[in-house]
């Protein structure tokens, strides 16, 4: 039976790997999203199917080329000889790789649908105030598209707290590295401990129901200021 450290440990390690994951998509997929939403090219949606391959590809795959990617014989393997290092894979930086990844079109797609929503007439308003592109996009396109981060970071976070095959894929079982909730339900079922099991997947129930009402909650109350 999964004893109390063993399930605090878990739920620590998850909620960082989220945090840390939530935290890099807002940075990396702004400029994604606002490229999506604003770009004339005709090869865009191209490269918003690209984006989006994790949401249809099944984790295993994505894991298995990630895991090769990470690995020593990879890039991963590369960068992390930096330190000494031989693999990305099997560590904690390997998962917040891999989880960034496999959650990014869980930013992107509500980020572009919050850039697309703001429309020509504030930006064409703020050129003709004077205002540079950087500061139209920080103090018109950011604060309108208000509602497409909230939702954009309250999923990508909950996506990662979920997360299974990709993390047991590239990351492994390790204990305070790689053992994430969804992992320590895998090991606990394996192990026959079921009521260990119940109680980490009901705490999980009940994370998920709360995720989807704030999301609900959000979108509904900032649909009423701008409205």
């Amino acid at each position: 039976m999964l004893n109390p450290g063993e399930i605090w440990q878990a739920v620590w390690l998850t909620l960082t790997l989220a945090v840390t994951v939530t935290a890099i998509l807002l940075v990396v997929a702004t400029p994604i999203a606002w490229w999506l939403a604003r770009s004339p090219a005709r090869w865009k949606e191209a490269v918003a199917a690209i984006v989006a391959l994790p949401l249809v590809l099944p984790p295993t795959v994505l894991g298995f080329y990630l895991l090769i990617a990470l690995g020593p014989s990879g890039p991963g393997g590369a960068i992390a000889g930096l330190w000494g290092a031989r693999t990305l894979a099997f560590s904690f930086p390997g998962l917040v790789i891999g989880s960034v990844i496999f959650s990014l079109p869980f930013m992107v797609q509500p980020l572009r649908n919050g850039f697309e929503s703001v429309g020509e007439d504030p930006l064409e308003a703020a050129a003709t105030l004077g205002s540079r592109a950087w500061q139209t996009f920080w103090r018109v396109e950011v604060p309108l598209a208000r509602a497409g981060y909230l939702t954009g970071a309250v999923l990508s976070f909950a996506h990662t707290i979920g997360e299974f095959g990709v993390v047991l894929m590239i990351g492994g079982n390790i204990p305070g590295q790689t053992r994430v909730l969804s992992i320590a339900i895998f090991n606990s079922v394996e192990r026959l401990d079921w009521v260990g099991s119940h109680v980490l997947s009901l705490g999980m129930v009940v994370f998920a129901f709360v995720t989807i009402m704030a999301t609900m909650l959000i979108d509904k109350r900032l649909g009423r200021m701008a409205g």
